[in-house]
């Protein structure tokens, strides 16, 4: 006997297998991380080098929007990174009041070796799969990248409008 599932409950099963391979992820992550530097840096910490490795030079005020972080707060972030060697501060070309962060070539290794453990993880679970299962898999991963930029680029957009 054949059963067809709603489409509410497949949202659901996608949702929570979602979170299953999240939180499996979390813990290849968090071994990653931990071998590569003596002082690893926090969640919000690795967050703010990912923005800075795609959109550097960036200064405080939009790394705070891109975070939605109060100003106070991204500034102890960044002086907690600038001493670990990771992030470096210098004046902006476009107005001397502002400061631009970049990724200083400490914190492009760390972020390289980082990728490089966390891709050779996944690669040993990926390698285990059926041809076909990493295909649908890739296809999967993909669409839900896209929803994601989708819904962010909706979030942004909605957020100016009613500013």
């Amino acid at each position: 006997m054949h059963s067809e599932t709603s489409p509410s409950a497949d949202r659901d099963a996608a949702a929570y297998a979602a979170r299953e391979v999240i939180e499996l992820l979390e813990v290849l992550w968090s071994k990653g991380r931990d071998m590569t530097s003596p002082a690893p840096v926090s969640s919000s910490q690795l967050r703010v080098l990912y923005i800075l490795d795609r959109d550097q030079p960036i200064n405080l005020r939009t790394l705070g929007e891109v975070l939605g972080s109060a100003p106070s707060s991204v500034s102890r972030m960044c002086d907690r990174l600038a001493a670990l060697g990771f992030v470096e501060r210098s004046p902006s070309s476009a107005s001397r009041r502002e400061l631009e962060l970049r990724l200083s070539s400490r914190g492009e290794s760390y972020l390289r070796d980082l990728r490089g453990r966390r891709e050779a993880a996944l690669l040993d679970v990926i390698s285990a799969m059926p041809p076909a299962e990493r295909a649908a898999l890739a296809a999967g991963l993909s669409s839900f990248r896209l929803a994601v930029e989708d819904a962010a680029s909706k979030a942004t957009g909605d957020a100016a409008e009613s500013a």
